[in-house]
């Protein structure tokens, strides 16, 4: 083990490679001729002194996991500062080997790679409830998610090596726990390998979806797996058969440089098309296929009429991926034709630079060429800085990980449609997007101000989905703004989150007034002039003081009661206060006295919660001396308490309420977009805060949201704002307000 910063283990004289080190360096050597065979060898001893006396549940010794991801990452021919980092991408995480050694042996481009992989370190996760420890794991990994691509944005090396790294767990996972295993098999199908389709690094993404595939389904894949392999030497000879007619063919018309192979279907792709579109294994044709490799871009489209001339094309099965290429810079042509036997055959024809892109996708610009160096073209540049710009897009417009990985899953690693501005740029969406998606892509103020949209030339409504090659202008006017309809519109989570904040921003504007009432009527009832204290200067400094941002945030807080209308006050009259102590004359009061109410309390007077707007223990209150039933409390912010005090002043009371264990009602009104399964993840939330549901109601409106009613049983003030916080937080949830009348099922 690598004991402290300074250590430097220094690499025997007599060292002898072990057997899979020496054939990695082999495989390297052949990429690049000038590999600096020392620096790769130290680092996998650096890898084995940190790991020494590790092993894996296979019982193997753990420095043979990063040696394995650095061979699958020189399978993918990467550079050598990436392979160097693979063999020690564990090492500051499992071993007490500091950065400072990594970059004092390898430079700060290997320790920033080594960095970007590492995951985040948290505290251990306590011995609760299995499903809060699952639901705490589920955090910590969106976490760890967003430092990695964020790291991405940087240097797309770092998530390389991820997947490389995840591949090689995926192809072990067999020693796992079937918990663990599961789990595991799931985040790669949802995130790893839509990650590597992302990045166009087809290698690794089939791989990943098999592998997961088998652990996710393993009766499916069972049966999927025996199917191909009983119609296997049928196809095989066909596909042989296919390839030499083909091969006759380029070379009768003069080619000599090309390759010609057999492209095969993988499981997981067959398995979407029996169980996910509902085709019968008789019905899928195209398990085999022909790919063409040629020396340029013009016999692309030579041999593409020759193949043509040799098959029937199939009408609406041709795609020009040439000219217009995937956003993960995918180029090449795909044609179906009625082959040989009468089937239907997917003939793909590139040169050997696209083929190596279709394959390696952006691992592809680490590739070693002799006497270029690194590659990338400027569409290439142009795709990354795209994807870069989104990635920054979505962290900085989500709080937290879960929410961020959720729009990076759904709206970058999803099945994509490539739709075109009227100048030409290309806006990569997932599947189903609609013209309100479009919009917000190109920028957030064109979304706000969509009010239609032209496809193709044509005026199209605001829900129609957009198709791959579609042309997209938007229509927009000043005065437009989001109406709550666009969530059903909207597709991808970035701008429904953006469509959600434009509208709890409406909810906002009336809390922000209430708030300004509610510090009136207190600043006015301590015998001060509400106008000289409620300044901007003297709001700004209270929000400054209260971490509330601003006057209008610290005014809202006020208003939704989450911060006490006398803190505010209090900072807000200081000057008047001290003005009047050195005066020595006492505080003006309206309120008939201060009297404490409940159990425990000095004068222990007999009170009622008032229906109209239900308080509870750290609610700011104010009492009502009632005729007959004592005291009634009302919340300070309450419209009917305002009416109260200035009808009878002299009933008034200040009321200190202590807090005791009971559980006191509350209503919510929720508002949110109508979807299935909605109220169960609002009742997990309750469930997980141990708050109890009294009785709700739920009533949908026509535009397709719904408001839900209920009411809670909460001991304070403190845990209802932690339930309304986390309901809020949910995807689909435009606003949690308290109530303040007495209409529905509350309780006095």
């Amino acid at each position: 083990m690598i004991e402290d910063a300074k250590s430097r283990p220094t690499l025997p004289s007599d060292w002898e490679d072990p057997e899979s080190l020496a054939s990695l360096i082999d495989q390297l050597r052949v990429q690049r001729p000038k590999l600096n065979v020392r620096r790769i060898r130290e680092a996998y001893f650096l890898a084995e002194c940190a790991h020494r006396g590790q092993t894996r549940l296979s019982g193997e010794a753990y420095v043979t996991h990063p040696l394995a991801v650095a061979h699958i990452l020189a399978d993918l021919q990467m550079d050598e500062a990436t392979i160097v980092a693979a063999l020690l991408h564990d090492v500051l995480e499992d071993s007490p080997t500091s950065a400072e050694t990594i970059e004092r042996m390898f430079g700060k481009e290997v320790l920033h790679l080594v960095e970007g992989v590492t995951k985040l370190k948290f505290p251990p996760i306590e011995e609760t409830s299995t499903k809060k420890q699952a639901a705490e794991a589920r955090v910590r990994f969106a976490e760890t998610m967003r430092k990695m691509l964020m790291a991405m944005t940087r240097d797309f090396r770092v998530m390389v090596i991820k997947l490389a790294d995840r591949l090689h767990n995926m192809q072990t996972l067999g020693v796992m726990p079937e918990e663990k295993r599961l789990r595991i098999a799931r985040e790669t199908m949802d995130i790893y390998a839509p990650l590597a389709g992302r990045l166009g690094i087809w290698q690794i993404k089939w791989q990943l979806e098999d592998l997961a595939f088998q652990y996710l389904h393993p009766q499916e894949f069972a049966r999927v797996s025996e199917l191909i392999a009983k119609t296997r030497s049928k196809r095989e000879e066909e596909l042989n058969e296919t390839i030499v007619t083909l091969k006759e063919k380029l070379e009768q018309n003069g080619f000599r440089n090309f390759e010609v192979s057999g492209r095969p279907k993988h499981l997981y792709s067959v398995y979407q098309k029996m169980y996910v579109h509902g085709f019968e294994f008789e019905e899928i044709y195209d398990l085999i296929g022909v790919r063409v490799i040629v020396e340029d871009e013009s016999d692309c489209y030579k041999v593409l009429g020759l193949v043509h001339e040799l098959w029937k094309p199939i009408p609406g099965l041709f795609y020009d991926y040439i000219a217009k290429p995937k956003s993960n810079g995918y180029q090449s042509l795909h044609t179906k034709v009625i082959g040989p036997h009468g089937e239907p055959l997917e003939v793909q024809i590139r040169t050997l630079d696209m083929h190596q892109m279709a394959e390696f996708g952006v691992a592809a610009h680490w590739q070693y060429k002799p006497g270029t160096g690194q590659k990338m073209t400027l569409e290439d540049h142009t795709r990354m800085q795209r994807l870069r710009k989104q990635l920054l897009d979505f962290s900085a417009e989500t709080a937290s990980g879960s929410e961020f990985l959720q729009t990076v899953s759904m709206d970058l690693f999803s099945e994509q449609v490539f739709a075109f501005t009227p100048k030409g740029d290309v806006i990569d969406l997932p599947h189903g997007a609609t013209p309100i998606d479009f919009a917000f892509r190109i920028h957030t103020q064109v979304g706000m101000k969509t009010v239609g949209a032209k496809v193709n030339g044509r005026i199209v409504k605001l829900d129609h989905e957009l198709e791959n090659g579609d042309i997209v202008e938007v229509l927009t006017r000043r005065d437009s703004m989001p109406s709550v309809d666009w969530l059903r519109f909207a597709k991808t989570i970035s701008a429904r989150s953006k469509i959600r904040a434009f509208l709890r921003q409406e909810n906002r504007e009336a809390n922000i007034h209430r708030g300004k009432d509610a510090l009136e009527r207190e600043i006015k009832g301590l015998g001060f002039d509400a106008k000289q204290v409620l300044t901007e200067e003297r709001l700004s400094a209270a929000a400054a003081a209260l971490a509330k941002g601003d006057s209008k945030s610290l005014l809202a807080s006020v208003g939704e009661g989450l911060i006490s209308v006398e803190r505010v006050v209090g900072l807000l009259t200081e000057t008047e206060r001290r003005q009047q102590r050195k005066a020595k004359a006492g505080p003006v009061h309206t309120a008939a006295g201060v009297i404490s109410v409940g159990p425990g309390g000095v004068d222990n007077v007999a009170f009622k919660r008032s229906k109209c707007c239900l308080p509870v223990p750290g609610d700011e209150t104010i009492g009502y001396i009632s005729k007959g039933r004592g005291v009634i409390l009302h919340r300070k912010l309450c419209p009917n308490a305002t009416k109260l005090a200035e009808a009878s002043p002299d009933r008034i009371v200040s009321v200190n309420w202590p807090k005791d264990k009971q559980p006191w009602a509350v209503n919510l009104r929720i508002h949110t977009v109508n979807r299935q399964g909605l109220l169960a993840d609002i009742t997990a939330v309750l469930g997980e805060s141990k708050t109890n549901v009294s009785a709700a109601t739920i009533r949908t409106l026509p535009n397709q949201t719904a408001l839900l009613d209920m009411t809670l049983d909460v001991p304070d003030l403190r845990h209802l704002q932690g339930v309304t916080s986390k309901i809020a937080q949910l995807p689909e949830v435009i606003s949690v307000q308290r109530t303040f009348s007495g209409k529905g099922s509350a309780k006095a």
